[in-house]
């Protein structure tokens, strides 16, 4: 008994999920110093707020890292 291989070329489209039943795009914010980081949040104003509030607790913490996760779609063109 042999096997045998079928392969097909499809050509790859990606690009950011916009379709109604997408994930929502996130935002967070982490702390350059000592790596802690905010909630995620649809609205940036919550990391935001997680940013002052961290800085006031932390006096010497003033670099920080903005983190974005983003729904993403490939599919084949037929």
């Amino acid at each position: 008994m042999t096997s045998r291989a079928i392969m097909c070329h499809k050509e790859w489209t990606l690009q950011p999920d916009r379709e109604p039943d997408a994930e929502p795009a996130t935002y967070a914010m982490q702390c350059a110093v000592c790596g802690k980081t905010s909630p995620p949040g649809a609205d940036f104003a919550e990391p935001q707020s997680w940013v002052f509030a961290h800085g006031g607790r932390n006096p010497s913490h003033h670099t920080y890292r903005e983190i974005i996760t983003r729904p993403w779609r490939a599919w084949w063109k037929p």
